[in-house]
């Protein structure tokens, strides 16, 4: 069953984007760190869902629901077909939510060369998204309690 959307959660789009932002520092501050590549596998995982939550934000008018990266490319890529590239990466980040946050039996195998090529892809579309919708980060402005 899903949880649904919590009342507050953002419906302005741009907060999404703004979101992403930050955990793609965050997974970039953390690269220097071998003991934090797991998190930086999150940080990234996080990146890539709040950018496509608020594409769809922007695009759909519709707040989506769960973790499950590859149908939140699916749903853009239904509006915009230049997100299938990016499908591969869904798909293999998606695990990242789980699997980078708990201890387990068989950890989740980061090092630098694969916790790099997560950040750039991640990055990459951030990027995308962010030109679409017009977003600037440095132009941002909270929205006032």
């Amino acid at each position: 069953m899903s949880r649904g959307y919590r009342d507050g959660d953002s419906k302005r789009y741009f907060d999404w984007l703004y979101y992403a932002a930050i955990d793609m520092r965050a997974a970039k501050l953390l690269l220097d760190d071998p003991r934090c590549y797991n998190v930086v596998a999150f940080h990234s995982q996080q990146c890539i869902e709040k950018a496509l939550k608020g594409y769809l934000l922007w695009r759909k008018h519709r707040l989506y629901d769960g973790h499950n990266l590859p149908f939140l490319c699916k749903q853009a890529m239904a509006e915009d077909d230049h997100f299938r590239p990016y499908l591969q990466l869904c798909s293999e980040i998606n695990h990242y939510y789980i699997e980078s946050r708990y201890p387990a039996d068989f950890l989740l195998s980061m090092d630098a060369e694969a916790a790099e090529r997560v950040i750039v892809e991640a990055n990459d579309l951030l990027v995308f998204t962010n030109s679409l919708v017009k977003f600037d980060f440095s132009s941002y402005h909270a929205k006032k309690a």
